[in-house]
C-alpha cells in the first residue's frame, strides 16, 4: 500500500454499533460520521456526513431479523457506491437469514443466495464474515469473502480452563465437522449428539454417539438460538456421567425462552461473541470479543497482507 492512500473508513450500522466502536479502536481510529433520519411510517435514510471519495469503506453491521438490519446496511452499501468510495467491505459478523441455504423441500426459496446477491448490488466489493452457518454460502457470492473463524478466538479461552479429560461434543450431526475441528486442536476425543425434529426448533428425539462418562465435555455449535437443542445435549450428557458440560456457539441469537432455559439447565457456561448484542444478562454467559479479529483482518485487507492464519480452524 503506497503512503498515498487515504486513510480506510470505518462506519456502523445501528444494531452493531457497540461492536463497531470496540472494533474501530483496536484498529486505531474513531468511528466514521453517519447519521439516520426517519419518516413517520417508520422508513429510514442513512447519510455518511463525512467524505468518503475514493476510500476503503468498512461498513459493521450484522444482519440478523429484524429485515430493518439487512435493509440498512443495503442502504448503507447503496450510499458508499453513490459517494464514490474505491472500495466498500460489508463487515457482517452474523451473517442473518443463513439457514436457508438450500431448498429442503418444494417451494421454498434460498435466503442466504439472495442476500448475498443483495449485498452485491447494493454495492459490496468484498465480504467478511464469520463462521457461516454453511460454508458454501461463499459460493453464492461473485465478490471476495474472507470468512474467519471463531476458533482463533475460542480455542485460546479453552487453553486456559486446563480441562483435564476434555470431550468435544457436536450437538448435531451437520456440525461434526466444527467439532472435528476443534477436537485436532485441543487433542480431544468427540462425541455427537443425533437428533429428530417434528418441525424448526422442536426436537422429538436425540441420541448421544461416544462416552461421555468423566468427561469435561464442551459443545461447539456456531450459533445458539432458541437454546433447545443445546440444554437438552447438555442435560443428556450429564445424564450419561459427564462431570460437567460447557457450550461454546459463536453467534448468541437466544430467541423465545432461550435465557430460561440456558439458566435451567445443566450448563456450566455457555461461552459466545459479540456478533450479535445480547438483550439480556445472565450469569451462565460468557462474551468473549470477536474485536480485535475484525480488526486485524480489516487492517490486514487494507494494506493487502495475507489472512491465511484467520481461516485455521
Amino acid at each position: 500500500m503506497s503512503l498515498t492512500d487515504p486513510q480506510a473508513k470505518i462506519f456502523g450500522c445501528t444494531q452493531s454499533k457497540a461492536l463497531a466502536e470496540k472494533i474501530a479502536k483496536e484498529y486505531g481510529q474513531g468511528l466514521g460520521k453517519i447519521i439516520t433520519s426517519t419518516y413517520s411510517d417508520g422508513e429510514f435514510q442513512p447519510s455518511f456526513e463525512e467524505s468518503v471519495r475514493g476510500s476503503r469503506v468498512f461498513l459493521i453491521g450484522s444482519t440478523m431479523p429484524s429485515s430493518e438490519n439487512l435493509m440498512e446496511m443495503l442502504l448503507m452499501l447503496d450510499a458508499a457506491k453513490r459517494a464514490s468510495a474505491r472500495h466498500i467491505t460489508a463487515v457482517i459478523p452474523y451473517y442473518g437469514w443463513a439457514r436457508q441455504d438450500r431448498k429442503d423441500k418444494p417451494r421454498v426459496p434460498i435466503a442466504a443466495k439472495l442476500i448475498a446477491s443483495l449485498l452485491e448490488t447494493a454495492g459490496a466489493t468484498r465480504i467478511i464474515t464469520m463462521d457461516l452457518h454453511a460454508d458454501q454460502i461463499q459460493g453464492f457470492f461473485e465478490k471476495p469473502v474472507d470468512h474467519l473463524f471463531a476458533s482463533t478466538i475460542f480455542l485460546p479461552y479453552l487453553n486456559s480452563l486446563n480441562l483435564k479429560d476434555l470431550t468435544i461434543a457436536s450437538p448435531d450431526m451437520g456440525g461434526s465437522k466444527r467439532a472435528y475441528a476443534y477436537s485436532k486442536a485441543m487433542k480431544s476425543d468427540v462425541v455427537i449428539c443425533y437428533k429428530q425434529r417434528e418441525k424448526a426448533n422442536i426436537i422429538s428425539h436425540m441420541e448421544l454417539i461416544g462416552q461421555v462418562t468423566g468427561r469435561h465435555v464442551v459443545l461447539v455449535d456456531d450459533m445458539v438460538d432458541t437454546a433447545g437443542t443445546l440444554t437438552k445435549a447438555a442435560n443428556l450428557m450429564m445424564e450419561k456421567g459427564a462431570l460437567s458440560v460447557r457450550a461454546i456457539c459463536t453467534h448468541a441469537i437466544l430467541s423465545g425462552d432461550a435465557y430460561e432455559r440456558v439458566e435451567n439447565s445443566k450448563l456450566e457456561e455457555l461461552i459466545v461473541t459479540d456478533s450479535i448484542p445480547l438483550k439480556q444478562e445472565s450469569k451462565k454467559i460468557r462474551v468473549v470479543s470477536c474485536a480485535p479479529l475484525f480488526a486485524d483482518v480489516m487492517h490486514r485487507v487494507h494494506t493487502n497482507t495475507s489472512i491465511a492464519s484467520k481461516f485455521i480452524m
